[in-house]
Order: C-alpha cells, then sequence, then structure tokens
C-alpha cells in the first residue's frame, strides 16, 4: 500500500486508517460530523496528495486538450482552472478533471488517484496520434506531488500567514505560483467541499516544512484534520459528483447534469461529441438527481430508487447523513420522467420503501 508524505502525521494523531485507491489514507481522526461542521464552520485540513497531476506541453498542447476533453480549453487564460471530463470513446467518462493554464503551451490535468494509471495510459494513447510523447511533452509528475487542501470560511486566511503575497481575494477556479512557508507550491482555489479554501501543490521534500508551518499558523483558528469520511459528506451536500459512484465509464456527462462542462465549440472535434450532441438535442433515458428522505433513514450506494409504489426507477449513487440538515440525502439515477424537482419517489432500504423527494442540488 502506498504512503504520502503525510500519512506519518496522521498515524501519529490517532486517525483511522484505510486503503483508499492503492493508498494508506485517514478516513477520521475526531468523527466525521465533528470534522464536517469544523470545514463548514473554520478550516480543516486534508491530505489529498493520492490525487494526480498529469502535465501536458508544447505548441498543439490546447488542441490535443480540446480533443480529450468536454469543456473548452481555448477560454482559459493564465492563472485560471477549468473543470472537465475525459469521455472514453463509448459515451462513458475516462475520469472527471480539473485542467489547469499555465500558459498557451503549458497545463497540468489534475486527476482522481483510482484513475491515474488508466488516465495516463489514455493520455499517452491518444496523445500518440498527436505526435506527442511520454516523458516530453506529456509527464506524470504524481509520484513527485504532495497536495494539501485547506478548506473552510477561515482556510486563506490561515494559508495568508505563510505567503509572501496577497491570497484572500484570490478567485474561484484561479491559481497562482507562489510561496507558501519559503517553498515554491501551486496554490489554487478550486474545492470539493464548498466552504471555500484552497489547494496546495509542492514537491514531496517540502512537505514536512509546509505541514509545521500550517499548524502553527492554524492553531489560533482552531484548523483540524480531516478525513476522507468528511471529505465525501462535505462534497456530497454539495451535489458535487465522486466518480466510481455518481460517474464512471458507463455514464454520459449529459445524463450527469453535466452539460454545463460539455461545450460544442466550433473548433473542438472532442471524442464522443456527436453521440453527445445527440443526447442533449434529444434527450437521455436517465439523469442524475438529488433527493431528500422524507422518512427517518439512510440511502447508501446502490440501494433501488422506486416510483413509490414499489417499480424500479434507478438506483442511488451516493448517500448520507446530512450534518448540516439532518436528514438523509442522495444522488442516484432515474428514469427521466422522475428527474423533475419536486417529484415523489422511494428508495428501498432493507426491505422497507421510504418516502423522498426529487430536490435541487446543491442541498446546502
Amino acid at each position: 500500500m502506498k504512503t504520502t508524505a503525510f500519512t506519518k502525521y496522521h498515524i501519529a494523531n490517532g486517525a483511522k486508517m484505510a486503503e483508499f485507491a492503492g493508498y494508506n489514507m485517514p478516513i477520521e481522526f475526531t468523527g466525521i460530523n465533528d470534522e464536517h461542521m469544523t470545514v463548514r464552520e473554520k478550516a480543516g485540513v486534508f491530505d489529498v496528495s493520492h490525487m494526480g497531476e498529469i502535465w501536458v506541453k508544447g505548441p498543439r498542447a490546447c488542441e490535443f486538450l480540446q480533443r480529450i476533453t468536454t469543456n473548452n480549453v481555448a477560454k482559459l487564460v493564465d492563472g485560471k482552472v477549468q473543470y472537465s471530463c475525459m469521455p472514453n470513446g463509448k459515451g462513458g467518462i475516462v475520469d472527471d478533471v480539473l485542467v489547469y493554464r499555465f500558459t498557451e503551451e503549458k497545463y497540468m490535468l489534475c486527476v482522481n488517484a483510482a484513475n491515474e494509471a488508466k488516465d495516463w495510459e489514455h493520455i499517452c494513447r491518444e496523445g500518440e496520434a498527436f505526435g506527442l510523447r511520454a516523458d516530453e511533452e506529456l509527464e506524470n509528475g504524481s509520484s513527485k506531488t504532495a497536495q494539501l487542501a485547506v478548506q473552510g470560511p477561515l482556510a486563506m486566511k490561515i494559508v495568508q500567514q505563510m505567503c509572501p503575497e496577497p491570497i484572500e481575494d484570490m478567485e474561484y477556479y484561479t491559481f497562482k505560483l507562489t510561496k507558501v512557508a519559503g517553498c515554491d507550491v501551486i496554490l489554487s482555489t478550486t474545492g470539493y467541499t464548498g466552504s471555500g479554501g484552497c489547494e496546495i501543490y509542492m514537491y514531496n521534500e517540502d512537505a514536512d516544512r509546509i505541514w509545521e508551518a500550517l499548524w502553527k499558523a492554524g492553531e489560533p483558528y482552531g484548523l483540524k484534520n480531516i478525513g476522507l469520511g468528511a471529505r465525501d459528506t462535505l462534497r456530497l451536500e454539495k451535489g458535487f459528483c465522486l466518480y466510481g459512484n455518481d460517474i464512471d465509464d458507463t455514464t454520459s456527462p449529459i445524463e450527469a447534469g453535466l452539460g454545463w462542462i460539455t461545450k460544442f465549440a466550433a473548433d473542438k472535434p472532442f471524442i464522443d461529441r456527436e453521440l453527445m450532441e445527440r443526447q442533449k438535442k434529444e434527450g437521455v433515458e436517465r439523469k442524475l438527481v438529488g433527493f431528500k428522505l422524507l422518512d427517518r433513514g439512510v440511502p447508501r450506494h446502490e440501494y433501488e430508487l422506486t416510483d413509490g409504489k414499489g417499480r424500479k426507477i434507478g438506483h442511488v449513487t451516493s448517500g448520507t447523513m446530512s450534518p448540516m440538515l439532518k436528514v438523509g440525502i442522495g444522488m442516484g439515477y432515474v428514469e427521466s420522467a422522475y428527474a423533475a424537482a419536486g417529484t415523489p419517489i422511494g428508495v428501498s432500504v432493507r426491505g422497507r420503501e421510504l418516502r423522498a423527494e426529487v430536490v435541487p442540488i446543491p442541498f446546502v
């Protein structure tokens, strides 16, 4: 099992550890609800070093990314980040990714940990047709890079203590090349919690120095360690998709409500474009929706969704008891006829059909 540059600190702090995407990762420290509310109200730090970083460089970098991602990379300017996904040629999604533009000829993709090897293989295979070579125009920097996500309303105040330039006014989905605790980093403001904050990409060799400085800066603000358990409840309350649950190789971005990152620009002949244009025009048979339980219970991954009268109409992809709302919430695919907000549906929980309602996302 792989470790990150911070694994030793998690173990020393008494984290409940478990395997995730091949890494020994902290699932929780003081409890999911406590950690969840810390991020909503103050600030928490996540070790997200398991995420992958893949670089695309050269004069054809933008053209290549226009081919392999659904969003319009040509709209990016230096210092901007874009949420996108990579279609697989069969109507599904290889992965959802963040695209960072450094210059016209230099981009970085942040990819999901569980998909890093698959994504790298896919990118290299597609790159070959463009004359882009692995370890030259294409580079997998994942093994060299550590990453911390500092999230919550006080997160930027904490990180500001370690930065020589103003960062608290950074716009959402932007980044800077700057210094944190005297170390060269990429500081970005994307986030996966909906509570504000930033991500710090660093070289592995700088991890200890930044970790120690972060805790010194964060102590007056009540900074806490946060595990993957609360990361999941936080992202679900905001309706953010999780690859492997809500999207995967069998789901199209149109079905998943990601039409907003699927751009049919004139100069963008991306993989599966024709299929997705047809889906957008003609509609799809199923859609990803958010729902809230009206009865007491907790929806879980793969539970059946029903029409409220026992007939299966879909399945739960993600579910939890919302720490903020104190009710069961979830996302799942349903037949399109049941996708409108306000539609009553059912959730089959251990032989019982619980009442639920389709609701707009985000939940909070």
